[in-house]
């Protein structure tokens, strides 16, 4: 029947009440629709009652049929709704924020298909009950410790619980501490948690009471303070694990003794006791550090100073046992191998005599104050076996130098010297002679005689070999070579100890013989050929200049006559002075044998023709007679002095250039033979007139012009 009256079909939900038009309709009221609704969707009608969800929001309450249509067929959607425009925090109890909000979030992924969008669940648990790590052991309250955010962003403050988190529980995970899940009667007592850990450290002897000793910031760092117990940690054992002590996690009962603890580092460590030294650690040692020893060795019996306090080991001196075993205070009871390699144990047993415990190598024995022998100069650096060679204090050393610089004397001195070394040389350097030869001896040194050798004079043994105070006694060799030994004996007659080449004679003061000139000069040997004392030397020139003598003996033996001894090239003759023929202009540059022909000089004659006779028949052939000083004059022999106007003929016109005299002086000169004056003399051969005008040829011609004749001479 109501199948009649409907406009169509409603919707498959609504199928069932198909025929029953009064669920939905009531007759004759349209407002009672809305009612009837609400009474079928009694969550919708709640929602609005409740003013909630997305009908109990809506702004104005509308009928139902406004928007839900019916009666248009099974298919349709009588819901009309766009995601894009729909408004979830204003239209929705349920605001969408972080996580939740799209396009991250889809519709789907909350409200499911085939339901209602209202029967989406709106708390975390709903959604993400397979997401819960948890397996709700923390309830579905999500929203206390999560955010929409992030779920690995929480928001849970835990220090609003009975359980403030601190250090290092703050970065602890959950399900560290809420195993399974439960977080309800979660234990608070640290070895809840912690048992394990307890075990694995002190096997849960110190009880369940952790914080007594450790806090939340670092399990490592304790906060039990030791010094409160009987026994209180001092330096290194202020650092130490407490399981270094408390072996196998015993507390009670742990020693306090030392050994107790460090009895394997006093047996085994290589650098310990290995027990020797007793179980009184703290005797020595201090808890700062072990090397710091306390143990002070001055209020013992033996003070330790020098080289024993630092850094002298104990192990040095204490190898036994250090309270058993009493050592020796005696040097040589610890050192008995060092003077063994030193001194091989010749100087007995007191090392103090000599050494101080600050350095071995600085000694306090002092020669000079401790024996009757004070050490001096080159002595005092000598090294003790140098002298000390058997037992210091058996063999008793002699104090003479010889004893122990025998072989010293041996070698330089041959032992020619005696054994009183003393008498020359001195401690600060041998080669310092102390000896005195002037004042020690009646033979003073001088000159080169203070820097000789004493080997060079004491050949033998010096003081039983007497030496002679003569030159030659030491020279002589020297005079052999030099002298042939011409000379004699008598050395210190010339030479001085200065030097040898250093002449002393004065020939001049000593001889009747000065030497002067060249002869200064001159060696010795050069006249002394012979022996010098024996063989008495003739003073003429002659006697030594004989083959020197260039005159082969012609000019005489006087050479000083002519000669010096300045140069023997210069000669002092005066032939102005010293003769009766001096010599003038050429004449005093002519050698002498170009006069002197003869051996001796008186056979020079001084007439000029005597030495020119080849130079006259030369030139003037004899003609001009031997009196050549007539014409010629020293200056020059081409120059005449002879003026022919002083003879009875003078000469004039061409007679002048006359190029000889032998034009008119036919016949020698020497004949007596007078040359003509009249013209005819000579120039008969030139008369043209055959003589028929007589000799007399001036009585026409004229001198200077022959050819010229005079007017009105008569014949």
């Amino acid at each position: 029947m109501a199948s009649l009256v409907s406009p169509g079909d409603v919707i498959q939900g609504h199928a069932k009440e198909q025929e029953n038009c009064d669920k939905c309709h009531k007759k004759f009221d349209k407002g009672a629709q809305a009612g009837l609704c609400r009474a079928c969707h009694k969550d919708i009608n709640n929602d609005i009652n409740a003013k909630r969800g997305f009908h109990g929001r809506m702004k104005e309450q509308r009928d139902c049929k406004e928007c839900h249509t019916e009666h248009k067929g099974r298919t349709v959607k009588i819901v009309i709704f766009d995601p894009t425009k729909f408004d979830h925090g204003t239209q929705t109890d349920f605001q969408l924020r972080g996580g939740h909000l799209a396009p991250k979030v889809k519709c789907l992924s909350c409200h499911f298909a085939g339901k209602k969008y209202s029967e989406a669940p709106s708390t975390c648990n709903g959604c993400h009950k397979k997401d819960d790590k948890h397996k709700g052991g923390l309830g579905t309250d999500c929203a206390k410790c999560h955010v929409e955010k992030d779920w690995k962003t929480t928001n849970f403050d835990h220090n609003k619980t009975n359980f403030k988190l601190l250090e290092k529980h703050i970065v602890v995970k959950c399900d560290k501490c809420h195993i399974n899940g439960k977080y309800k009667d979660t234990p608070k007592a640290c070895v809840a948690c912690h048992k394990k850990d307890d075990e694995k450290a002190h096997r849960g002897k110190l009880g369940p009471k952790c914080e007594s000793c450790h806090t939340e910031k670092d399990w490592n760092t304790t906060k039990f303070d030791h010094n409160k117990t009987n026994f209180r940690l001092l330096g290194k054992h202020d650092e130490v694990k407490c399981d270094k002590c408390h072996i196998n996690k015993k507390y009670k009962g742990t020693p306090k003794l030392c050994y107790a603890c460090h009895k394997k580092d006093d047996d085994t460590n290589v650098r310990a006791h290995k027990g020797k030294f007793g179980q009184k650690c703290e005797t020595c040692h201090i808890e700062r550090d072990w090397k710091e020893i306390l143990f002070n060795h001055d209020k013992t019996k033996f003070p330790l100073i020098g080289k024993h306090r630092t850094p002298l080991k104990c192990v040095s001196c204490h190898r036994g046992d250090l309270y058993l075993d009493k050592l020796q205070t005696t040097c040589v009871s610890c050192h008995k191998k060092d003077d063994d390699k030193i001194h091989k144990g010749k100087y007995g047993a007191k090392c103090e005599s000599c050494h101080t415990a600050r350095d071995w190598k600085e000694i306090t024995f002092d020669h000079a104050r401790d024996t009757k022998y004070p050490l001096l100069g080159k002595h005092k650096s000598a090294k003790c076996v140098s002298c000390h060679q058997g037992d210091l204090f058996k063999d008793k050393l002699q104090t003479t130098c010889v004893s122990c610089h025998k072989k010293d004397d041996l070698r330089i001195h041959k032992g020619n010297f005696g054994v009183k070394c003393e008498s020359c040389h001195v401690e600060r350097d041998w080669k310092e002679i102390l000896f005195d030869h002037n004042k020690q001896t009646k033979y003073p040194l001088t000159g080169k005689h203070k820097v000789a050798k004493c080997a060079s004079c004491h050949t033998g043994d010096i003081y039983r070999d007497k030496l002679q105070t003569t030159c030659v006694s030491c020279h002589k060799k020297d005079d052999e070579k030099i002298h042939k030994g011409n000379f004699g004996i008598k050395c210190e007659t010339c030479h001085v100890d200065r030097g040898w080449k250093e002449v002393l004679f004065n020939h001049d003061r000593d001889t009747k013989y000065a030497l002067v000139g060249k002869h200064k000069l001159v060696k010795c040997a050069s006249c002394h050929k012979g022996n010098i004392y024996t063989e008495k030397l003739q003073t003429t020139c002659n006697s030594c200049h004989e083959k020197d003598d260039k005159h082969k003996g012609q000019e005489g033996k006087k050479c000083e006559t002519c000669h010096n001894v300045n140069d023997w090239k210069k000669t002092t003759f005066n032939h102005n002075t010293m003769s009766q023929f001096p010599l003038k202009a050429s004449h005093g540059l002519v050698t002498c044998k170009k006069c002197h022909a003869a051996p001796t000089f008186k056979d020079a004659k001084s007439d000029c023709w005597s030495c020119h006779e080849k130079d006259d028949a030369k030139i003037h052939k004899r003609r001009l007679g031997t009196a050549c000083e007539t014409c010629h004059n020293e200056r020059s022999w081409a120059v005449w002095d002879f003026d022919h106007d002083r003879t009875g003929f003078k000469l004039t016109g061409p007679h002048k250039n006359l190029s000889n005299c032998y034009a008119c002086h036919i016949k020698p000169m020497e004949r007596k033979v007078r040359a003509p004056t009249a013209c005819g003399g000579c120039h008969d051969k030139d008369d043209i007139h055959n003589g028929e005008y007589g000799p007399q040829c001036d009585r026409c011609h004229i001198g200077d012009k022959w050819r010229e004749v005079r007017v009105g001479s008569s014949r």
